[in-house]
């Protein structure tokens, strides 16, 4: 009796993974919902142009008997599923793609063409995975509609647009996403990584991505000819002086526990060797957590650019225009107890080496308006790994020397990203509406 119990103790507490009922459903769809990301990744769409991208996944939601709503801030897609007396769940993924030319070398590269914001042409591309998204969130649906009987309450997705440009979250819940809809207690999504091994998942409690703010400078000076510099306030040197000096906003102000970034990222200034031009422009990326921090940072941009003006003699009426721009993302805050409850449910669904704690990046995820909308709302968004083992194995794991989120090169193994996330938003699911 002892031996047979000995020889039976693996099998009463141990499921074997081909015996996992989500496992199976989804590596059993696994064929249908690879041909929908193909789909998607050869057919990219621009921030708030998703229109064709939006009707696909609304034609998929409606099939599975959700309630489908389009045009929700513009071009996203809300979907329904009331299943009995319950919590309210939102589950999130992002649809459109970037100007960038696709360099894969995929057999289903994009070949799609369309134009900027600012009227340009440009290539497009799913450079930052919201293919897989998208794609996950349908094999979520599906598995959610399967099972009805194992859960209660009311599942709402969310197909939203622009995120690429911190908009589209915001365009749904001015558009009444909380009052026109099941307003959620829970809202999850996920991110697929660049900087992770395929197939493994990686949580961060607390801040997870930056507030994003995009900073224009103005700086004016007095033009003239450049052999008699004393006769005028040279804005490109004035600039200068402003770029060197921003850096000690993070390296002599900021605490050095605190987190945060003032980039440079255009320099902007006159058309000829032997003229001084009358202005300089600057664009900056300015990034932080906490809502202090960044304030601080704006602040001392202000500052340091008049004061640099004001050393160098600039008069009055041509101090430095600082314009803070209206595309500003805020930092996404991943609450407890969620985070803690996940990270323990993947832990013992996928293992402990495929679930990791990750460190807050300095990325940008307008995920975050859905909590900070409501913050007694509890928010989750975790990454997925999508770096091919080959690829990984190649760089020793050094994450510098792979493709980023952007690049054109990026091509994550999205068969391992989509089983990944279907069964871990599945599972997150099933355990937030268990009946």
């Amino acid at each position: 009796m002892r031996r047979l119990l000995l020889t039976l103790l693996p099998v009463l507490f141990a499921t074997p993974a081909a015996a996992e009922p989500v496992r199976d459903a989804v590596t059993g769809d696994m064929a249908s919902l690879m041909t929908i990301y193909r789909d998607l990744h050869a057919n990219p769409e621009l921030s708030f142009e998703e229109v064709k991208t939006a009707a696909k996944l609304a034609a998929e939601f409606r099939k599975l008997g959700f309630a489908v709503t389009e045009k929700v801030g513009k071009t996203g897609v809300v979907a329904v599923m009331k299943n009995g007396a319950g919590p309210v769940l939102a589950l999130r993924a992002d649809m459109d793609g970037l100007p960038v030319p696709e360099q894969t070398g995929l057999p289903f590269a994009s070949k799609a063409q369309g134009k900027t914001r600012e009227g340009l042409a440009t290539p497009i591309m799913h450079a930052c995975g919201h293919d897989t998204h998208m794609t996950a969130l349908i094999g979520t649906a599906r598995r959610m509609a399967a099972m009805k009987d194992q859960w209660a309450g009311t599942l709402v997705l969310y197909a939203q647009p622009a995120e690429e440009i911190g908009s589209g979250a915001a365009a749904m819940l001015a558009d009444g996403l909380y009052t026109r809809f099941p307003k959620p207690q829970t809202v999850i999504g996920f991110h697929d990584a660049a900087g992770i091994p395929a197939g493994v998942i990686g949580i961060r409690s607390g801040y997870a991505l930056a507030n994003v703010d995009s900073v224009d400078v103005v700086v004016k000076g007095v033009g003239g000819h450049g052999a008699y510099p004393n006769t005028t306030k040279d804005p490109i040197v004035l600039a200068s002086r402003i770029v060197t000096a921003l850096q000690t906003l993070v390296a002599r102000e900021l605490d050095p526990q605190d987190s945060a970034v003032v980039t440079v990222g255009s320099f902007q200034a006159g058309a000829k060797h032997n003229i001084i031009p009358d202005e300089a422009r600057l664009l900056l990326t300015v990034r932080s957590y906490s809502p202090e921090t960044r304030q601080m940072l704006l602040d001392g941009i202000a500052r340091i650019a008049k004061g640099e003006a004001i050393a160098a003699g600039v008069p009055e009426d041509r101090m430095p225009q600082v314009t803070v721009k209206d595309e500003f993302t805020p930092s996404t805050f991943n609450t407890e107890p969620l985070s803690g409850q996940m990270k323990t449910l993947f832990t013992a669904r996928f293992g402990k080496d495929r679930v990791i704690d990750t460190p807050a990046v300095m990325g940008g995820e307008d995920f975050s308006r859905y909590y900070l909308a409501d913050k007694s709302i509890q928010s989750l968004i975790f990454w997925v790994g999508g770096v091919p083992k080959a690829a990984w194995d190649k760089a020793g794991g050094d994450a510098a020397r792979l493709p980023s989120l952007h690049s054109p090169f990026w091509a994550p193994d999205a068969d391992a990203v989509i089983a990944t996330a279907t069964e871990a938003m599945t599972a997150a699911a099933l355990a937030t509406l268990r009946k």
